[in-house]
């Protein structure tokens, strides 16, 4: 029996979203302070916190009791709720038992499905189906008795209480008295004691706890305020009248009650008959359906040696040794259905062209991965571990994650649903919290503060994911000194710091799905998720406490441009397929050495191009440990292991036995499965052994290593190794276990990237296509790879209602991508589908043609303005400005020639009309274009920009390429990967100029500046404002040098000097030809070759010998002034190379 005196039986966690503000662990520890022998969560409807919850009363030694607070309305679940519907009631449940909390998730999953409209809800019907083992409580203010009590219907509310006795039974429904010092609930408990007199229905004393301490009630007020989309100052809002709403001790409640002992000392009986156990860390595996007669062994065993068969040709002793001890571990551990199930969908994905990724994660470390075409990396070519995926000496679930075409990615999800029941399978619920930027935006609009201050502060804020106010703090010193100064901004700070990391809304993990034995609402409540599927009310770490098997289902967009890709050039009748790719490929590496990368998957970022110049990787291994070394931490060896690479430095191994283990990285460990094979090499330890050991240093606590440090040197003195070697090669494992990377994961990815490499470097056209539709929604990506198209010297045409489709496409015969209509702002897929549907009939031959045959209802005015303007109809008559100006007259012909042709098509008589005449057989009539001047070439590319997100005609900064061009400049994406405050020189157009004045009343200004690929945000104080304000206007041309600073957002750029471009001065320009000499064309009949092309072809344009190896430039004399016509070029591609010979306009005397 409890001693105490009182029990909390109505708590609100923080999962009562943005009505909750007390933290679990916080109250928790409250109660744990309070000396409470039970504590309950009772959040709105759901039960999201209940494991949580559940845990962290066990450790402090407090009995968890779980409930939930419902909204129980009259009628049925399915009867539309309008804004005369009655508000529902609350209603407090508590779990006695085990059924009772079974009950409870039925209830919360009927409640966020059938029941879900504005609210989550409840009928009555339902609660009498799932009351056995509830307790049930009568609420707060909005309960349905204590609303008929207010009401003064004494009556209805006598027969209100005695319907929930019948319904719970006796001693499990109780009347809830509440006293926050409101007027209302004194005049309520008066009713609810006499109440409880005539009915003798018990009485329990209960708080409305939404906070942990007293002084939380502002930070409350202010949460509810955001939830609401209100200030606080908000005279019309809901909100809680008194500071009372806390997590009070036993001794305030027993002086609140003095006049209901019985209905305190009930908070303790109710308590000591809630008895539920959650049963966690079990493995609640589903059963794959097999065919009749099989064991699940046998079965996995048939097809994973059918599929080693055709991986390999036959069984050899190697594939075979390792099968069988995978096979037993995975049968060992009881996963044998685990992976039939991955094979299962894996296969249905395969069965319906879904492209899928090689590999993520440790999986590719397994045969029996590899053998049932999970994953499609050799784990015995690669030297890839089985342990590092399934440890049998460390049993945790296996964890295998797939890559699917992001835009089929669904598919595969509903398969799996279908066949093991949608009641079986659902998606899983995450969080979006309060980060600490977004809690200063929310809190902001709350208080009521003014837009700029709040957005000041904001961007004061690093946006990072794992950014914190303390970290803020301590990475920006001016929002520490704002802080002191301000008053408001303090306030805010402080709130903001109150509500960081509270869950702010509910949505849908990215990848995430759980597939159950049993129904899942036998394990986890669920609530109505997207795409016909449910959403487990529990998140995916949750989930796997409870012990249901949880995947992930990752959509990659790189998989979809890889398959694209192969598509067109089939298309085009090159056979092609991921299989046939040649994995030595020269000229694949030539580009990744050159640092050409735009578009590669994992190679994009400055950063890593430059890793790229300076390796020059000449294999898949080169790119897999730039993919494990480009990390924070490990990227500080980069130049050691180049300079080893090349062989500059000597590569070092601590005992010669370690040499097979560490020869592929050059002595380094890069990977966390060297750490485990070395451990097994020198201290005998099993693989199994080897992992825990990884995992164990990764940890860097002092017990561990030195725990482990004992059992390596032991195992190696025992395997006849000396004891300082082996404390110097632990000391080794124990630095490198921070950059180990799971090379398993590294390899997949490599194949991933090397695979859009060989398709960029070899089939360009196809490529770039593939990857600008993947970029549709997003004009900066699209700017930045049509550069990077007219970069490769691939012409990308503009969108044309006559050839475009609604993705970007090939056109084979003019060797050009051809923008995708879907690209153009304005323009959706229902007027683009109209469009295409009518062109395949016959091209459009003018606009009002154009107007008649497309559905106006999708192909409206917006529709057609966008499309002349960005030039889409620049293949009918008249020019864009023309187009325009007749465009409401083209609408209403084409609306009347449209009206014509149905009223034809009418006529059971009416004959087939020739081509190019109405259906009454009449000649159009001709179109009088009316007499205006075409837009200038800057007013169609700003238009251009405004409506495809790029320059596609041309762009502003063409004629200032002597400024661009040059070596000190950097292009604004590049700015990504260089350090805070690093010094760079940029050449843009401004395209934005915000002038304002400090509090000195000094002008300054802000501007955003863009070059071909990239805009960036400058800021211009007033020092350099005084000198550059002259040129500091909307569209002007600069040069710009200045720090980067990475205080905010994104990175922007302080200036330290600013040019107007337009008045530097411009060099005289010449056409120089730069021929590219490798070592191999070094030899003497490369160069007698093209002496004698020079010789023969005499001409005016001069040439440059770029010499590779020595990396040096020579500059011809006069007299090798070569004529550089197409036919030329042609003949010096093929004595040094397709990519040795460039073309280069150059200023003069600045070639050498």
């Amino acid at each position: 029996m409890m001693t105490a005196s009182f029990v909390h039986l109505h708590v609100h966690s923080e999962f009562s979203l943005l009505d909750g503000a007390a933290r679990i662990d916080q109250l928790v520890q409250k109660a744990a302070e309070l000396k409470m022998p039970a504590l309950a969560i009772t959040d709105h409807a759901n039960l999201y916190g209940v494991i949580p919850f559940y845990k962290a009363c066990l450790e402090k030694g407090i009995k968890p009791i779980i409930g939930m607070e419902i909204y129980l309305i009259d009628g049925d679940l399915r009867d539309r709720v309008t804004r005369h519907t009655k508000a529902p009631y609350h209603l407090t449940l508590l779990a006695e038992n085990e059924q009772g909390y079974k009950n409870l998730i039925q209830l919360s999953t009927i409640a966020h499905t059938e029941g879900y409209q504005v609210l989550p809800r409840i009928n009555r019907e339902r609660l009498k189906r799932y009351a056995n083992g509830l307790i049930a409580l009568s609420g707060c203010t909005e309960g349905e008795i204590n609303q008929l009590l207010l009401e003064g219907d004494i009556e209805a509310a006598r027969q209100a209480a005695s319907w929930y006795a019948d319904v719970f039974g006796p001693q499990r429904f109780y009347l809830e008295l509440q006293d926050h010092g409101t007027e209302k609930e004194r005049r309520l408990n008066q009713r609810i004691l006499r109440l409880h007199e005539a009915t003798q229905i018990p009485l329990v004393v209960t708080n409305n706890v939404h906070y942990v301490e007293k002084q939380d009630a502002e930070l409350h007020d202010v949460l509810l305020a955001i939830g609401q989309g209100v200030t606080v100052t908000d005279a019309n809002r809901s909100r809680y009248e008194t500071e009372e709403y806390y997590l009070k001790s036993a001794e305030e409640m027993a002086s609140l009650f003095v006049y209901a002992k019985e209905g305190l000392q009930n908070t303790l009986r109710i308590a000591e008959r809630c008895q539920v156990e959650i049963q966690l860390n079990q493995h609640i595996l589903p059963r794959f359906p097999l065919p009749e007669g099989v064991e699940a062994e046998q079965y996995l065993r048939q097809i994973c040696e059918e599929g080693c068969v055709k991986r390999y040709g036959a069984l050899h002793a190697e594939v075979r040794e390792r099968l069988d001890y995978e096979l037993s571990v995975i049968t060992g551990t009881g996963f044998t259905d685990y992976f039939l199930i991955v094979w299962d969908f894996m296969k249905y994905a395969h069965e319906q062209k879904i492209a899928t990724g090689p590999g993520r994660g440790s999986a590719a470390g397994s045969l029996v991965a590899y053998a049932l075409s999970i994953t499609n990396v050799d784990p015995l070519a690669h030297d890839l571990l089985f342990e590092r995926f399934l440890n049998p000496e460390r049993i945790t679930m296996p964890d295998i994650d797939i890559d699917f075409a992001v835009e089929r990615r669904d598919e595969v999800i509903h398969y799996v649903a279908d066949r093991y029941g949608h009641d079986r399978v659902a998606q899983i619920i995450t969080f979006g919290t309060l980060a600490a930027r977004a809690a200063v935006r929310d809190v902001g609009r709350a208080l009521g503060l003014s837009l700029a201050l709040v957005d000041r502060v904001a961007k004061m804020i690093p946006q990072s994911p794992s950014m914190t106010f303390d970290k803020a703090f301590k990475l920006n010193p001016d929002l520490e000194r704002l802080t002191e100064e301000n008053r408001d901004v303090a306030k805010l700070i402080r709130l903001g710091r109150g509500l960081e990391g509270l869950p702010r809304h509910a949505s849908t993990h990215a990848a995430g799905v759980v597939i159950s034995r049993e129904p899942l609402t036998e394990y986890v409540p669920l609530q109505e998720g997207s795409e016909g599927l449910l959403l487990t009310q529990f998140p995916m770490d949750i989930l796997e406490q409870v012990g249901l098997l949880k995947m992930d289902f990752l959509g990659l967009r790189n998989l979809t441009i890889i398959q694209e890709t192969l598509k067109e050039m089939n298309r085009q009748g090159i056979p092609l397929s991921l299989d046939s790719l040649p994995m030595e490929d020269a000229k694949s590496f030539a580009m990744l050495t050159r640092g050409e990368t735009t578009g590669v998957f994992q190679l994009e970022s400055a950063g890593i191009r430059n890793v790229l110049r300076d390796l020059k990787p000449t294999c898949l291994g080169d790119i897999v440990a730039v993919l494990a070394l480009y990390r924070p931490g490990p990227m500080e060896i980069i130049p050691d292991y180049i300079k080893a690479k090349h062989g500059k430095t000597p590569v070092h191994y601590a005992h010669p036995d370690l040499e097979p283990i560490l020869q592929e990285t050059h002595g380094f460990i890069i990977y966390q499965e060297q750490i485990m094979q070395i451990s097994s090499k020198m201290a005998g330890f099993t693989l199994g052994e080897a992992d825990i050991l990884r995992r164990a240093v990764g940890k860097k606590k002092r017990e561990l290593l030195m725990e482990q440090r004992e059992k390596f040197v032991a195992g190696s003195i025992a395997q006849g190794y000396e004891e300082q070697l082996a404390n110097e090669v632990y000391d080794l494992i124990v630095k490198f276990a921070d950059y180990g990377f799971n090379k398993a994961h590294s390899v997949a990815y490599a194949i991933i990237a090397y695979q859009m490499a060989y398709l960029k470097a070899n089939h360009s056209i196809a490529f770039m296509a593939s990857l600008l539709s993947m970029s549709i929604g997003s004009q900066g990506k699209i700017a930045e790879y049509v550069e990077e198209a007219k970069r490769l010297r691939l012409t990308v045409l503009p969108p044309c209602v006559n050839a475009s489709e609604a993705l970007f496409s090939v056109e084979p015969d003019k060797q050009a991508i051809r923008f995708g209509l879907a690209a153009v702002k304005n323009v959706g897929y229902g007027a683009i589908e109209s469009i295409v549907k009518e062109r395949i009939k016959a091209p459009f031959s003018d606009l009002v043609d154009f107007c008649s045959r497309v559905d106006s209802r999708l192909v409206n005015r917006r529709v057609i303005e966008s499309l002349i303007i960005c030039g889409a109809l620049d293949s009918l008559p008249g020019h864009r400005a023309q187009l325009l100006l007749m465009l409401d007259e083209a609408m209403e012909k084409g609306g009347t020639r449209r009206k014509d042709k149905e009223a034809a098509q009418l006529n059971l008589f009416a004959f087939t009309s020739e081509a190019g005449s109405d259906d009454k057989g009449n000649q159009p009539e001709k179109i009088e274009y009316p007499e205006v001047p075409p837009f200038s070439h800057i007013q169609s590319l700003k238009e251009e920009k405004e409506l495809l997100g790029v320059y596609l005609s041309g762009h502003p900064l063409d004629p200032y390429s002597y400024l661009t061009q040059h070596k000190e400049v950097t292009m604004i994406p590049g700015m990504d990967d260089l350090p805070h405050q690093h010094v760079v020189k940029i050449v843009g157009m401004i395209t934005e100029a915000k002038r304002i004045q400090t509090k000195k009343g000094d002008p300054m200004a802000f501007l955003q500046v863009e070059d071909k690929t990239a805009q960036v945000e400058v800021v211009v104080f007033p020092k350099i404002f005084q000198t550059a304000q002259p040129f500091l206007y909307k569209e002007a041309i600069v040069v710009i040098e200045g720090r980067i600073d990475r205080q905010g957002d994104t990175p922007k750029l302080i200036a330290n000097r600013i040019w107007d471009g337009k008045a530097l001065p411009k060099p005289q320009m010449e056409s120089v030809l730069f021929i590219k000499i490798s070592p191999e064309h070094e030899r003497g009949d490369t160069l007698v070759r093209l002496k004698e092309l020079f010789t023969k072809h005499s001409g005016m344009t001069p040439v440059l010998l770029y010499y590779e190896q020595k990396k040096q430039i020579l500059r011809l004399p006069n007299e090798y002034r070569v004529e550089a016509n197409i036919e030329i070029l042609e003949k010096m591609k093929e004595i040094v190379g397709d990519e040795c010979v460039i073309q280069k306009e150059l200023p003069i005397n600045g070639g050498g």
